[in-house]
């Protein structure tokens, strides 16, 4: 059987006497698109900071690759290959565009291929994720100079710098216009198709619905529904919790 990219196994968080995630079992194969919703509070953000590093779960296992990333910290993690963007967009705002995304990518991509980049390498890999991101134009302008779909690009594009295998984007249509979103999706989408799997952390529905080829669903901690979109939005629980219906 093939190994999946992805393995959670019974994952548990607390904080003091709350319980943020109870038990989460989660398995992602590669290439897949996978849509994680559910209600504020549902524990989205805490797993998304236990897969990433960012917190320690008490509880469970998370392997990526088939290597259990316990005592792994979130650089470290971005070097085996799992990238995330933010809800709220992180660049380095003394940094133009361009070296924006050099950063990552000589920080994480060299490690990943096991060797240092040459500067003219450097500067064709800057230009292809410019390029995938439609930002290639505004190169050597600064992240104060952009609009705010084009911060999410490149808070995207930070992220695809570090050539992940496993991309986790929360978030990243938040207070866009309906076109926006649409021009979000098809990106994650494209990136999906030239072999990078994506879990979206989304309140959108819209966008999710299209996005997702699986829908994993949250509330209060545990894991409700996981399966086809079309069928978990009309999983009872979901439909209360969620939908509000």
């Amino acid at each position: 059987m093939t190994t999946p990219l992805l393995q959670v196994d019974g994952v548990g968080k607390r904080f003091g006497g709350f319980i943020a995630l109870d038990g989460v079992d989660l398995t992602i194969p590669a290439g897949e698109r996978v849509g994680l919703i559910g209600p504020n509070g549902s524990g989205k953000s805490t797993l998304v900071n236990c897969l990433s590093g960012t917190l320690v779960h008490e509880t469970g296992t998370v392997c990526f690759e088939g290597r259990d990333l316990a005592g792994l910290g979130p650089h470290q993690r971005t070097r085996r290959g799992i990238a995330r963007s933010f809800q709220l967009p992180r660049p380095f705002a003394s940094l133009t565009i361009a070296e924006n995304i050099r950063v990552p990518l000589v920080w994480a991509a060299e490690s990943r291929r096991g060797r240092r980049l040459s500067e003219p390498e450097i500067a064709d890999r800057i230009a292809e994720v410019l390029g995938q991101m439609g930002l290639a134009d505004r190169a050597r302008h600064m992240p104060r100079d952009l609009t705010q779909v084009d911060m999410r690009k490149l808070e995207l594009a930070r992220a695809l710098a570090a050539e992940p295998r496993l991309l986790i984007a929360d978030e990243a249509m938040a207070g866009l216009s309906n076109s926006e979103v649409d021009e979000i999706v098809a990106l994650l989408i494209r990136l999906n198709e030239a072999g990078i799997t994506v879990v979206l952390i989304e309140h959108i529905m819209r966008a999710v619905m299209q996005f997702s080829q699986r829908l994993v669903v949250l509330v209060s901690g545990r894991k409700i529904a996981d399966g086809a979109p079309a069928e978990v939005v009309r999983h009872p629980e979901v439909e209360r919790a969620y939908l509000g219906q």
